[in-house]
């Protein structure tokens, strides 16, 4: 099965729309409560990340019999320094995310904990991809 959610930059007012829909296959696929909580964990941080940093971009899911793959690409800027963005606490978040309750630092840590798999393409003054795998 595969599903594709666009994801607008700085509208925070569909932040967890994705990772909403998501969860609602994964429950109706009979997928183990604690396995998805993993799974939607990792997509709305991925998600939040796109509409707080970037110029928009998509989420890509496919789901398998034995795993859901995740893919996450936004339109740019990429992440100037890939191993300070991963340190828990560590946010460029702007004040605005800050206030709203977003940019806690804690994004890309909370994703690399859920993840069975995780590879993460950017660079600076280019995109980002995120791919996520994780295992039923």
């Amino acid at each position: 099965m595969h599903e594709e959610f666009t994801i607008p930059s700085k509208d925070f007012s569909v932040a967890g729309d994705a990772s909403s829909k998501i969860k609602r296959i994964l429950k109706q696929l009979n997928i183990p409560p604690q396995r998805i909580k993993q799974i939607i964990v990792a997509v709305f941080e991925a998600e939040v990340n796109v509409i707080a940093h970037s110029y928009g971009g998509k989420i890509l899911c496919d789901i398998e019999e034995q795993r859901v793959l995740i893919d996450v690409i936004d339109t740019g800027p990429g992440i100037e320094n890939l191993e300070l963005a991963m340190t828990e606490g560590w946010s460029t978040a702007s004040s605005e995310v800050r206030e709203m309750g977003y940019g806690a630092g804690m994004g890309l840590p909370n994703i690399r904990k859920s993840c069975d798999d995780l590879k993460i393409y950017t660079k600076k003054g280019d995109h980002t991809h995120i791919s996520m795998q994780f295992v039923l």
